[in-house]
């Protein structure tokens, strides 16, 4: 696998933690040149001097990616440090919960805002050179509960399941174009987006550096859709067969998870 990425370039958006920056290390020790985005330089520079411990390149991008203006500045970047990108993680997200009885119009715009925009405008600044190259990859997270939507997560949700028809789409148009585009939908990961979340066992959080290795396994098979870990399968197909069964396992097993308040947990 360390060929497949050796010297080529990715561009990596919510890197500064989680799955982003497992991603970012990963494909580090693999030889390939990485570009961070997201919103704290402080963080972002600690995770390229992680890069470049190991030998590779990092280029810092700090960027609001909520802000069209500020992702293209990124990307023209990026592009003017290394000529091109081959690989595109669209990575970056905030996780917002309401039941919709409580949804207000805000807390739904915000939510689509960084779940699913951000991602638009970098795919948008970043395809015209892969279509012209008839080269690329780019790979879109969105997340397990497009598959199947567990209360009370409807703002996250409505954003990553945009996200995943849109991307789902865009594979479609690009079919024969030489750029290939992949889906991943992960279950709980154990990042500082969920940090205070507690999910039962059946559930457990995966590690984000699990969940990076698999993406980047699917990415080399050019899968057109990594679904992990794997027991997120059995519900995925429950829903698909059986939807009422399925909104019951997510009732019986609480796969909403509690805030660690809730049971005393300091």
């Amino acid at each position: 696998m360390s060929k497949y990425f050796q010297n080529k370039t990715a561009l990596i958006s919510g890197a500064s933690s989680g799955i982003g920056k497992a991603l970012a290390l990963q494909l580090a020790r693999q030889g390939c040149k990485v570009a961070l985005l997201a919103r704290t330089q402080s963080r972002l520079e600690e995770v390229a001097a992680q890069v470049r411990s190991v030998g590779s390149q990092a280029l810092v991008l700090p960027t609001d990616l909520t802000d069209p203006n500020a992702i293209r500045a990124s990307v023209k970047t990026a592009f003017e440090t290394w000529s091109q990108l081959d690989f595109v993680f669209s990575n970056a997200g905030q996780y917002l919960r309401s039941p919709i009885v409580d949804l207000t119009l805000d807390t739904l715009r915000k939510s689509m805002e960084i779940n699913f925009y951000s991602h638009v405008e970098l795919l948008l600044a970043i395809l015209p050179s892969m279509v012209e190259r008839k080269s690329g990859h780019l790979v879109l997270v969105s997340t397990m509960d497009a598959k199947k939507a567990i209360p009370p997560d409807a703002p996250y949700v409505a954003a990553k399941c945009a996200l995943a028809g849109f991307g789902d789409i865009l594979r479609q148009e690009l079919h024969g174009s030489g750029v290939e585009v992949t889906l991943v939908f992960p279950g709980r990961v154990d990042t500082p987006m969920v940090e205070n979340l507690e999910v039962p066992w059946i559930s457990a959080k995966i590690s984000a550096e699990a969940c990076a290795k698999a993406i980047l396994k699917g990415v080399q098979k050019r899968k057109a859709e990594i679904l992990l870990p794997p027991q997120t399968l059995l519900l995925y197909y429950i829903q698909v067969f059986a939807p009422r069964l399925a909104d019951f396992a997510v009732r019986f097993f609480r796969l909403e998870g509690w805030e660690r308040s809730e049971r005393g947990v300091s």
